[in-house]
């Protein structure tokens, strides 16, 4: 994670002004893909990637952020914020302070300085790791708060309704509650959730495939409405399934040649997935630790060829990770359509594993991948 000694060093040099620094980390999803708007069950575990944010107030009116990651800077008048996105990094912080105004918050002038090292497209949520940091970062400067879930609900809403991302609530929900050396298992219907123990010799192993995705495109979308086209069949014949979380393997048997084969599909890998994360749970607290990595291959074959949501370059970086030493469970992690793998992995081999599976997708590929070895980490908050 980046230094907030240098990042208020940034901010200080650019406004003249005393940031106070606020952290929100990224995440990766252990198990749990594309179950978060059918409100079933995720779980992800916060990281040791985040994005930093110094705030300061201004007195002249306006809203000035400025990223060092694209290093570029923007400006917003207070008193007339944007109505819309505009298809720019800006659209997530600006999109914070939209929302929380219409819920009634009156926001001054302020200076906000953003640095972050979660890699961008690569399904680790960068973006909901810049939204909770701004929503904290700003809420403080007129002395408000909320509690965790909420703040995660609010930063959703940025997603859903200022950037157009139809996006569920498990990356707001982890970056603001994470809890170190944890996962967290969330029941996406009702934001309860509980903390799963991640054993202190296993390192969280992320390798990114350096291909590219943006769940506003039109793959994510279309994943969605094929799924909800499968729901609503079932619902139609038994009623009381307003989503898959509430459908039961069962009812695809009985109902599944009147959807769409694509739809019928979509259905069995979430139904499916709700399963195994739910018993993903379990064996961590039993610390069953071979029973997690089979629900990891299970979770990913799953998500291959049911969800149709990886792609060629992740399912050999799963496959490639197999056979080296130390793996215990490999699987695409994130919204899909490219971006990382998660690989829980020894801790005493996690580096020699990195190093060769980098080797190998690399010779097979002729792309240089980007492999880190990573443990759990708490959720946002401010730092001193």
């Amino acid at each position: 994670m980046h230094d907030p000694t240098v990042l208020r060093s940034i901010h200080l040099a650019r406004f003249q002004a005393e940031p106070a620094i606020f952290v929100a980390p990224g995440r990766v999803n252990l198990i749990g893909e594309h179950t978060d708007y059918a409100e079933g069950f995720v779980m992800p575990a916060a990281i040791d990637f985040a994005t930093l944010a110094g705030i300061s107030p201004r007195t002249d009116g306006k809203i000035v952020i400025y990223s060092e990651n694209y290093g570029e800077e923007k400006t917003f008048e207070a008193a007339a914020l944007p109505a819309k996105a505009s298809k720019h990094w800006s659209d997530y912080p600006i999109g914070v302070v939209a929302i929380l105004t219409g819920e009634g918050h009156k926001f001054p002038g302020f200076s906000l300085s953003l640095w972050g090292d979660v890699p961008l497209g690569s399904g680790l949520s960068s973006s909901a790791a810049l939204e909770v940091v701004t929503a904290l970062a700003v809420l403080s400067l007129i002395g408000a708060s909320y509690p965790g879930p909420v703040l995660a609900r609010l930063c959703q809403r940025v997603e859903n309704e200022f950037v157009g991302a139809n996006c569920g609530i498990m990356d707001q929900f982890i970056s603001a509650n994470g809890a170190k050396d944890h996962a967290l298992l969330l029941d996406c219907r009702d934001l309860s959730f509980k903390l799963a123990p991640i054993p202190s010799n296993v390192a969280l192993v992320i390798a990114n495939t350096m291909v590219k995705h943006s769940i506003a495109g039109g793959d994510y979308p279309t994943r969605r409405r094929e799924s909800e086209a499968a729901c609503a069949i079932i619902n139609s014949h038994r009623g009381g399934v307003p989503f898959l979380r509430d459908a039961t393997l069962e009812d695809l048997e009985k109902w599944g040649h009147e959807m769409e084969p694509k739809s019928l599909l979509r259905a069995r890998h979430v139904i499916s997935e709700n399963l195994r994360t739910v018993a993903a749970e379990k064996a961590l607290e039993k610390g069953d630790l071979a029973e997690v990595g089979r629900l990891m291959a299970e979770a990913h074959r799953s998500y291959s060829k049911d969800f149709e949501g990886s792609c060629a370059e992740a399912d050999l970086m799963v496959e490639l990770a197999q056979d080296i030493p130390g793996l215990i469970g490999a699987r695409l992690t994130g919204g899909g359509f490219g971006g990382c793998t998660i690989n829980l992995v020894e801790q005493e081999r996690a580096k020699a594993f990195a190093e060769e599976l980098g080797r190998r997708y690399e010779a097979k590929t002729g792309i240089a991948p980007q492999i880190h070895v990573c443990h759990a980490s708490g959720g946002a908050h401010r730092l001193s």
